[in-house]
């Protein structure tokens, strides 16, 4: 069965939520399990428990069965990202347009063209379905 992987914040902006209606159309489509990923950032200090995050979702969009909840701490979101998106070994990850700026600017440090979908797709063999605003 393969994997969706959709970074929210929380508490769910509004394009979270359209990022994740999106994730839940393609892991509907595709019959594929689904990981909602919330980064706390250790510098903030407000630490958002797994239990926090899947009330959010269900009051927005129902019970999801097939839903797992991950909490996960860094100090980067894109790197604490990308190391869940390789740990569950993701088919499909389902971005925002916000966080694929924000990646954008992180990789262009690393590599000439920073083409985000060409280098998550390089590095972990994904798709990458980005959510417009």
């Amino acid at each position: 069965m393969s994997r969706v992987v959709v970074p929210v914040r929380y508490p769910l902006s509004d394009h979270s939520k359209r990022t994740l209606s999106k994730a839940l159309d393609v892991a509907e489509e595709d019959d594929a399990d689904l990981t909602i990923l919330h980064v706390n950032l250790y510098q903030n200090g407000h630490p958002i428990t797994r239990v926090d995050l899947k009330q959010a979702v269900e009051s927005e969009f129902g019970r999801l069965p097939w839903a797992r909840y991950v909490v996960r701490s860094g100090f980067i979101v894109e790197e604490t990202i990308l190391d869940e998106i390789a740990a569950e070994d993701a088919d499909i990850v389902v971005i925002g347009g916000k966080q694929s700026s924000r990646w954008r600017r992180l990789i262009s440090r690393l590599v000439r063209d920073p083409d985000v979908e060409s280098f998550l797709r390089h590095r972990l063999d994904c798709q990458v379905i980005t959510v417009d605003r």
